[in-house]
């Protein structure tokens, strides 16, 4: 089983490298000190298997995960309670709180090993997405290199069958998410479903007209024209106090 350890901490890869030395058919083909080397370690390697921190400089765990396209088994590390109770003990997944025993580390390895459902980690991502260190900013592939952008920045989100487009003044950027997880993890009193296709940016709204029954236009500051529903356009006068 491949393996690589991602944690910005020396003393925390060494931990796991010396624990792992007991555990032969475990190959370590990489240690990463930060998200960034750590993408590109999984996508050479393809790994089965990973020891990932959380909080890390740069891009944290979660954001790691949500750039990787066919997801490995598993183990988080972190420092910080607050991560590990809500979003892992809800999940069947595993998570090291730092620093952990020998005992405690075989433990999750060997839950680690033996899961063969990966739909735990995928709903950690899902749930993590709600924290408010995960609400200020997404992370996006743009071609082989890494965007961050700031929530801010956003100017309207469209489907786009299993991704997102996200619409920037850069252009636009695919994130592999739905909707529904922007709806929820976005801030409901700046960003508005109004369209089952469209999120909007409502400080980019220039002005709403009138289109065919029971439809409107949202017109944007920039010139763009994007589609309300019946039920977006009651969800904009509720946020805008109309």
């Amino acid at each position: 089983m491949k393996c690589i350890i991602i944690d910005d901490e020396p003393l925390a890869r060494s931990m796991v490298r010396e624990y792992l030395q007991y555990h032969p058919t475990i190959e370590i083909v990489a240690e990463c000190g930060d998200g960034f080397e750590g993408l590109k370690a999984i996508q050479q390697y393809n790994p089965q298997l990973l020891f990932l921190d959380i909080q890390m400089p740069k891009i944290n765990g979660f954001e790691l995960l949500e750039l990787i396209d066919t997801l490995p088994k598993v183990i988080f590390t972190t420092a910080f309670e607050e991560y590990a109770v809500k979003a892992f003990e809800s999940n069947a997944i595993d998570y090291l709180l730092k620093p952990f025993s020998k005992d405690r580390f075989e433990k999750a390895l060997q839950k680690a090993i033996q899961a063969t459902d990966l739909k735990p980690t995928e709903a950690v991502i899902e749930e993590a997405a709600l924290f408010p260190q995960q609400t200020t900013r997404v992370v996006v592939k743009d071609g082989g290199k890494i965007r961050i952008i700031p929530i801010m920045q956003i100017q309207y989100l469209e489907a786009a069958d299993d991704y997102v487009k996200i619409f920037t003044a850069d252009g636009y950027f695919l994130k592999k998410k739905t909707m529904s997880y922007f709806s929820q993890s976005l801030p409901s009193q700046q960003f508005v479903r109004i369209h089952r296709s469209y999120i909007l940016n409502i400080q980019l709204i220039n002005r709403i007209e009138a289109y065919e029954k029971e439809s409107w236009l949202a017109i944007l500051t920039t010139g763009q024209k994007l589609p309300i529903s019946k039920t977006g356009y009651a969800k904009l006068k509720e946020v805008l106090g109309i």
